[in-house]
């Protein structure tokens, strides 16, 4: 039996590596002689950069960054297997988890750390660059990423603009003549894990802002300032960004990349799947085994666990998914390509001591649920 083993990150419990080992082992207490293939998966929010360089064979490099709040900072950047592609997750310098809660300011926090990760990339070679860039603690619409890279963004007194999403507010024109000429010779692909347009209802600010601690009030100014961002993008620039996909993607950052960088953005999941070459890998396969720490509605949104069932049950491989909670509409899950979901805490359990067990809740659930497939091996 060869069975693919493609969890994405249990977010604060098991990078997708280690979900994958924890599910493999629990695959071995029932099919001693299978053949598991574990290939670790992402979406293009935290563990993105794991995922790519684990799977691929990669190596890890460090860079000299600032954080999002000001301050120094060691940032981890990779490289894949394929010895070519760059792979930045802009988290590592600019994530939500690098704020504490009480500090959360997204009205002067930076992507700056961000354009400094890709600038130490290109310093060391590299032309082409998949970046993850969900899970940030910003909304500067990727402000400061650009600034690092060499684009000056100016008030109307010719000065540059401060960091932080409000200071776009004071955006009077942007200067491109000082871009690093590297990023013209680069490809650069952004993986993304939502569709948000940059601003309004839908946008940045008003879906993600209060999580990275802005205020009603501070919601509202945040969203004026990446409106006026899109407007002098438009007329400085020639592109229009407002209705774009994805543009709202950590704090607007998806809009910066494609207007400063020449960006494309990709849904993550999907990207991900196609870097570490899933279709090939499901050659053969008789089981598929996915899993995240939270499987709701949300998860049918293209997220990990759907791209990779979607792909598999297309070739009529069974799909299993293991995930830590099932919350609101998991069930819509089922209608894309997952067989069976299951939750790998018992009812009732703390959430807190199921983090804390989270390994060796996922191995043991998913010995349940190969029991319950794999002919003669049920309880």
């Amino acid at each position: 039996m060869r069975i693919l083993i493609a969890p994405q990150a249990f977010k604060g419990s098991m990078s997708a590596a280690q979900a994958a080992r924890a599910m493999e082992r629990g695959v071995r207490r029932v099919s001693p002689d299978a053949e598991c293939i574990l290939l670790p998966v992402a979406d293009g929010g935290d563990g993105t950069l794991d995922a790519l360089v684990e799977s691929s064979g990669g190596s890890y490099r460090e860079a000299q960054v600032t954080s999002p709040l000001g301050r120094p900072l060691r940032a981890r950047w990779g490289v894949m297997g394929d010895g070519r592609t760059a792979v930045i997750e802009t988290a590592q310098a600019c994530g939500l988890v690098l704020v504490l809660p009480e500090q959360r300011a997204p009205y002067i926090t930076t992507t700056f750390g961000a354009g400094q990760l890709i600038k130490a990339a290109l310093d060391a070679g590299y032309r082409r660059f998949i970046l993850g860039i969900g899970g940030s603690a910003t909304n500067d619409g990727g402000a400061g990423l650009a600034q690092a890279l060499g684009v000056r963004l100016l008030d109307a007194q010719g000065r540059d603009l401060r960091h932080g999403g409000a200071a776009l507010l004071h955006l009077a024109r942007i200067e491109m003549a000082g871009l690093d000429p590297r990023v013209a010779q680069s490809e650069l692909i952004v993986a993304v894990d939502v569709t948000n347009p940059l601003c309004g209802p839908e946008g940045a600010a008003a879906v993600y802002g209060p999580q990275k601690g802005a205020a009603p009030e501070m919601v509202a100014l945040l969203d004026q300032a990446l409106a006026h961002l899109a407007d002098v993008i438009e007329r400085d620039l020639g592109i229009h960004l407002r209705d774009l996909p994805g543009a709202g993607a950590a704090g607007g950052m998806g809009a910066g990349l494609v207007a400063f960088l020449g960006a494309r953005l990709e849904p993550g999941a999907d990207l991900v799947c196609d870097a570490l070459g899933l279709d090939e890998k499901l050659a053969g396969i008789d089981l598929v085994l996915v899993g995240e720490g939270r499987l709701d509605a949300q998860t049918a949104y293209n997220k990990a666990p759907v791209a990779v069932a979607r792909r598999a049950s297309a070739r009529g491989i069974p799909v299993i998914a293991l995930a830590g909670t099932l919350g609101p509409g998991w069930r819509e899950v089922l209608r894309h390509g997952v067989r069976a979901a299951h939750a790998i805490a018992p009812g009732g359990m703390p959430s807190e001591e199921a983090m804390q067990r989270s390994h060796e809740l996922l191995e043991a659930a998913t010995e349940d649920a190969l029991r319950r497939v794999v002919p003669g091996r049920g309880p």
